[in-house]
Parts: structure tokens; C-alpha cells; sequence
């Protein structure tokens, strides 16, 4: 690799950093930019887990700065996820990217409709007496939202080891499935969604860096330069997430299963 190489993993790192956080599907835009640089499938596989946990620490610590975190339960799901990474992540080692394609865009196009029934679902005439009224002002943002009360079950652990299966093995759009788990389980907004889907991934990632440094599949420079852009993204993101509410959020999720499932199933 030569230097603009690494120029362009750090600025296409930087967009895969924002819409891993805002939505997910992040990774699908640079793993191809990867592999057209001749960084080979499965190193590209183990190297991007460099890149997503500096996004990933990077982003808890800007859902924090404006005020949202909720260490407890984002700390029990990540360790819920935790058992599903390692066989997933070792299982990934031994991925083909022809099912790696076929099974990301089926999820994803699940994923979807799963949100689109969902939020048909969740039309809320008169506010719930357990919902409360939040004000906040920091820096101008979220004047008001309303925050319900999650509702945690153990279906939604046992999805949680699940999900953590599938972001060992694949990575790449991972975020959906926690989205679908997080906001429509457990009926969590899609702020503080994000905020425990940046903590559950950074937990987890560390076991699968494990796992792929232990095959040898990582290359850590490039693994390095691409943890600068994609950390610098997740900030944004976080920042993004928090100032623009649930409706923007909604938007761009929207738009990234729908262009990535397209993608991959026709291109």
C-alpha cells in the first residue's frame, strides 16, 4: 500500500463512521474499498474490527458529553452478546463472499420491514402516565423528548447472543439487527438505541479482535489508519444522533437498508 492508500481508508473510514452510527451498513461502503486495494477478504474481515472499536469508544464518549448513557444496561446486553462473538467471530475467519453477500442483504431487507411494521404499530394517541417529559438543554439540543420505559426481556438477552453471533462472524451491518432488537424489543427510542448499540459493539469487538489477531488476519497499520477516520466519524455521528432526534435518525435508516440490500443483491 502507498500513501494515498491510506488517505482514502481514512476518508471513506470517516462516512462508514457516521452511518455506522446513525444507522448501520457503514462497513459494506469501505470493506469493498478494501478489497479494491487488494487487502485480501478475510484480513479485510479482521482488520475493519480495528477501525469499528476506536468508532465505537469514540461515539460513547460523545453519546456521554451530551448526556446519554446508561452504563448498566448497555454493559449487561454487551455481555449477553459476548458468547455469540467468539464462535462468530472464529466461524468468520472461514467466510465466502458470495454468502457473506446473499445472507447481509437478507437480514437487512428483514430488518427493514421489521421497522416499517413497527413503528406502524407504535401509534401512541395519548402519551403513557409511566412516560416523562424530559427537558434538556445541552447546547440547544433535544429541548424535549419522551422517554418511555424499556422493556427488557429475556427474549431480548437470548437475541442479544445472537446478534452478537452475527457481528463476530460478519460485522458489516450489524447495526440493523441491534436496532431491530434494541428500538422494537425493547421499545427504547432510537437515540438512546444508538447510544447502547456504540457501547454493545465496542465491548464485543474487543473479543473478535481476539479472535482474529489470534488467526493472524489483521493488518494493524492499515487497521490503525482507518481507526483515526472512523473515530473522527463516530464522533460526528453520536454528535448528529443526539442534535437531530429519532426522525432524522429514522430517515437515514431508512435509506442505508434500502440502498446496501439493493446493492447487494443486484450489483
Amino acid at each position: 500500500m502507498v500513501w494515498w492508500h491510506y488517505l482514502l481508508l481514512a476518508g471513506v473510514g470517516c462516512i462508514a463512521g457516521i452511518l455506522n452510527v446513525l444507522a448501520g451498513g457503514g462497513s459494506l461502503i469501505l470493506m469493498p474499498i478494501m478489497v479494491f486495494l487488494d487487502i485480501p477478504g478475510a484480513v479485510t474481515n479482521g482488520t475493519v474490527r480495528i477501525a469499528i472499536l476506536g468508532q465505537n469508544l469514540t461515539a460513547v464518549a460523545g453519546f456521554k458529553q451530551k448526556g446519554f448513557s446508561d452504563y448498566r444496561l448497555s454493559l449487561t446486553l454487551a455481555l449477553c452478546a459476548l458468547p455469540g462473538t467468539v464462535i462468530g467471530a472464529f466461524l468468520g475467519t472461514k467466510l465466502s463472499n458470495a454468502w457473506f453477500n446473499r445472507v447481509l442483504a437478507i437480514v437487512m431487507l428483514g430488518v427493514l420491514v421489521t421497522m416499517i411494521l413497527g413503528n406502524r404499530k407504535k401509534k401512541k394517541p395519548e402519551p403513557k402516565e409511566e412516560e416523562t417529559s424530559i427537558s434538556s438543554s445541552i447546547d440547544g439540543n433535544l429541548s424535549e423528548s419522551t422517554v418511555s420505559e424499556p422493556s427488557v426481556s429475556v427474549t431480548g438477552y437470548l437475541l442479544m447472543v445472537l446478534a452478537g453471533f452475527y457481528g463476530g462472524f460478519i460485522q458489516a451491518g450489524v447495526g440493523f439487527i441491534l436496532i431491530a432488537i434494541i428500538h422494537n424489543l425493547m421499545n427504547i427510542d432510537l437515540v438512546r438505541t444508538n447510544m447502547h448499540k456504540v457501547f454493545i459493539v465496542a465491548v464485543y469487538t474487543i473479543a473478535a479482535i481476539g479472535i482474529f489477531a489470534w488467526q493472524g488476519q489483521i493488518w494493524w497499520l492499515t487497521g490503525l489508519i482507518l481507526m483515526i477516520g472512523m473515530s473522527i466519524g463516530g464522533w460526528i455521528g453520536s454528535n448528529l444522533a443526539v442534535n437531530k432526534g429519532d426522525a432524522f435518525i429514522r430517515t437515514v435508516l431508512y435509506i442505508a437498508l434500502v440502498c446496501m440490500s439493493i446493492k447487494l443483491l443486484f450489483m
